[in-house]
């Protein structure tokens, strides 16, 4: 590496900060802290000027961000942290940012910059604060110069003067405001004292104060500001500094519709035009996807222009699968998928699932997750500028921390595209749209989506961001019909439906039908799989079941299986059967020629409907709705409503009654996406609708005054990263008879690829499941002991004195 203050002598030339791996050498002390000041430079210039930091740091945080860059490992010049980087100790057991502070007052003339330098350089490890004697506090609060002298002990001769010299050279060279003048000679003694003086001031500034808001977010965002550049020089990676959909994009994809013989539709153009925040209504094929990336563009030029960075874009869905089409679609239409970012838990997944196919042997597969594993955390480093996933990872920046504030400075003056917000409950709505007001806050702008949005939602919308954001509703622009609604008075597993069932299969026709829980989709598949495969002339694959409680890798490809067959735009068309539950909401690009479903919430039953006739190539298909059973729900049960019953045990009542009140009115009759949008209104216009509002109301205040106010924001909240789990993720696990395979896989290939390989056994279980899967510490897996098969999934899950603990039709 070249330096910016040429060839170093002894002894800084042989004071390392990172051992050799994964084929690197060793990293002296000097390349990595002049690595991290050139991540902690790329980081500002695309982040670009934060307005909401400029109080309280008067106008200096990219220096403050840049000088604790470079200094933040300067206190790893002890000799015990030295003889652990070469391998001659397996731990030190310090902190080293303690020792780094030292370097910091001869360095900084500025006192209120100099405080914030420390601060930066003090939280790029640990928390100041918690209560298991990880934090800074408690680790060193009550040392005196004396402790730290023997705690941070073997400094070589003439290193703290040699360092600060070349931290002084480094930092003029960048133009960063340092003192000037000769480097007095600067003893251990000196290096001690300063930095217990100095930490000191920190502790008593963070820890036993608090934060004025605007304080406490600025400081949240300095850290995630030197953790990411010293992760992201740590891990040698890279920034891209262009915003492919931004100056030109407009014009790209004007020019591609042209060469079809297509222009832009009114409201792409209305899209395109309009500067702020933005609500778009718009039905299934009128092209919502790209007016929202023509109004994305537009805004990244504005952003651009008044900050002088490089926005990114987050499009957000809340589903895996959607995702993954998503993040493809988006590649395609870039030409490069290099450039779009996977932000979901399993991004690493999706990248190897992209990347082999069923003939590669061992060593291929173990090459292809090792390449998985790296595209997933190049984008961990916050490398694309354009990404796509769900709202749970940006949410996670509400933590804060060394391991999420990162995650916060990245959100700066980016574009935020909100799809599918409908599918969310009031909880995780509240929560993202909490967010939504601090993406604004620091200079963000947000576009929310839907075909169906209804008037409550647009109103939470525009609450969240303390104005309301401008509507564009799409013009009737001819789009066919594609649905005719039909309401049956009995229920979807009764001799009625199936036998209607059947005869839609025994005339060729492609089947839907979706349960609203697992049980049931068992149950019908077992009854109406022999019928399907019979009318498709005995074919084995004529019959599928989808849900959730599938390994994996078992689930891929299920999912596989059902696009090839029913995949939108297929010809010939074929028949056949697919039962599956909620899962096909929104997680597949498949047509069906009719649905069959039980009833559920309008939103819910409307994205069923999305499945049938999807490009309207056929006159209005039959979306069949079914009567519910109504019956108690098990698992996380509010006691004040424990008589309360549930559609199908899974769904409140009142939604799905209101819903099917609607539907009988409309029964036999086509539908559309517009009426669709009249039909939730008259559903949140209702007693349910205002209780509603009021959750989604309570849920966004409380997660604002819980979590985005920062008046403590180096207090631990790492403990709360499991309430986050629960929401978002819930919890995974593999069958007990499935250790020796796990462990074989985790042996295919080094460390994380082999994890990923591993993965493929997990099967997912809501989080309050959890208590019936233990935990296995060599494995680093919950196991489960239950009864799977590779056509109906999990079935059963058994715990010590019970015969069954977990039933398919009790979750989701």
């Amino acid at each position: 590496m070249n330096l910016p203050t040429g060839p170093v002598a002894p002894p800084l030339d042989r004071l390392l900060a990172k051992s050799a791996r994964g084929g690197r050498p060793p990293e002296t002390l000097v390349e990595h802290l002049w690595a991290t000041l050139r991540a902690a430079e790329a980081l500002c210039a695309r982040t670009g000027r934060i307005t909401a930091v400029e109080g309280p740091l008067n106008g200096t945080f990219e220096e403050a961000v840049a000088l604790a860059a470079l200094c933040h490992d300067a206190g790893k010049i002890p000799g015990g942290f030295q003889d652990m980087v070469c391998g001659r100790a397996k731990t030190w057991g310090e902190r080293h940012e303690v020792l780094s502070l030292g370097f910091l007052p001869p360095l900084i003339a500025d006192p209120a910059l100099l405080e914030w330098v420390a601060l930066g350089v003090l939280t790029h490890h640990r928390p100041l604060r918690d209560d298991e004697a990880r934090g800074i506090q408690r680790l060193y609060g009550n040392d005196e110069v004396s402790d730290l002298r023997e705690r941070f002990d073997r400094i070589t001769p003439g290193a703290p003067t040699a360092l600060l010299e070349w931290l002084r050279a480094t930092a003029a060279k960048s133009s960063l405001p340092v003192a000037t003048g000769d480097v007095a000679p600067f003893a251990e003694d000196d290096l001690h004292a300063l930095s217990r003086e100095l930490m000191e001031k920190v502790l008593n500034r963070w820890v036993m104060g608090g934060a004025a808001p605007r304080e406490g977010l600025a400081a949240v965002l300095l850290q995630g500001a030197v953790t990411a550049a010293d992760r992201l020089s740590s891990a040698h990676g890279d920034l891209h500094s262009h915003q492919p959909i931004g100056e030109g994009f407009r014009e790209r994809l004007e020019h591609g519709f042209a060469a079809r013989g297509r222009t832009p539709r009114e409201h792409q153009l209305r899209a395109a035009d309009h500067s702020g925040h933005l609500l778009l209504r718009a039905p299934t094929g009128s092209g919502k996807t790209e007016a929202a990336l023509l109004w994305a563009a537009r805004q990244a030029r504005d952003i651009a222009g008044d900050t002088g960075g490089v926005p990114r874009l987050y499009y957000t869905l809340p589903y895996l699968a959607s995702i993954n089409a998503m993040t493809e679609r988006l590649g395609d239409l870039l030409g490069d998928r290099e450039v779009v970012g996977v932000a979901h838990s399993r991004a690493a997944s999706h990248h190897l699932a992209t990347a082999i196919t069923p003939e590669d042997g061992d060593t291929a597969r173990a090459g292809a997750a090792a390449r998985a594993v790296a595209r997933a955390e190049a984008t961990r480093l916050f490398r694309e500028t354009v990404r796509v996933g769900t709202p749970y990872q940006l949410l996670r920046s509400a933590l804060a921390g060394p391991e999420n504030a990162g995650v916060l400075l990245d959100s700066c003056n980016s574009v935020f595209v909100l799809d599918e917000l409908h599918a969310y409950d009031a909880q995780r709505l509240g929560y993202v749209l909490a967010m939504a007001g601090l993406w604004k806050e620091l200079g963000g702008r947000v576009a929310v989506l839907s075909a169906t949005l209804p008037d409550a939602l647009a109103d939470a919308v525009g609450e969240a961001l303390g104005e309301a954001p401008h509507l564009i509703d799409c013009p009737d622009i001819g789009l066919p019909y594609r649905h005719r609604v039909r309401v049956r008075g009995h229920h979807l597993t009764d001799a009625p439906a199936v036998e209607e069932i059947g005869e839609r299969l025994r005339v060729g026709e492609a089947v839907l039908v979706v349960t609203n829980n697992v049980a049931h989709a068992i149950d019908l598949f077992e009854t109406l799989a022999p019928l399907a495969i019979e009318a498709n002339d005995g074919d084995p694959d004529a019959a599928t079941l989808l849900h959730s409680r599938f390994r994996r890798g078992d689930r891929g490809a299920i999912e596989k299986r059902v696009r090839e067959r029913f995949g939108t735009g297929l010809a010939p068309r074929r028949g056949g059967l697919l039962v599956a539950t909620q899962v096909v909401e929104v997680s597949l690009d498949v047509d069906f020629d009719v649905l069959f479903t039980s009833a559920a919430p309008l939103e819910a039953l409307l994205q069923r409907f999305g499945r049938v006739n999807r490009v309207a190539a056929r006159p209005p298909a039959d979306v069949i709705v079914h009567e519910p059973a109504w019956t108690k729900r098990r698992g996380k049960q509010d006691a004040a409503r424990g008589e309360e019953v549930f559609a199908d045990g899974v769904y409140e009542r009142e939604p799905v009654t209101l819903g099917l009140d609607i539907l009988r009115d409309h029964d036999g009759k086509p539908a559309n996406e517009a009426e669709a949008t009249r039909w939730l209104n008259r559903v949140y216009a209702s007693e349910w609708g205002e209780h509603w509002r009021k959750q989604v109301e309570e849920q966004r205040e409380s997660f604002a005054s819980s979590f985005l106010r920062f008046n403590r924001p180096f207090d631990d909240r790492s403990g709360l990263a499991g309430r986050f789990d629960e929401l978002f993720d819930g919890t995974e696990a593999i069958l007990d008879t499935d250790r020796e395979a796990y462990e074989e896989a985790l042996g295919s290939a080094h460390r994380r690829a082999g994890r990923l390989l591993a993965d493929d056994l997990l099967i997912p279980l809501p989080h309050w499941a959890g208590p019936t899967a233990g935990w296995d510490r060599r494995l680093g897996v919950h196991v489960v002991q239950g009864e799977y098969d590779e056509h109906l999934g999990l079935t059963a899950v058994h715990t010590r004195g019970a015969q069954s603990s977990y039933q398919p039709g009790e979750v989701l």
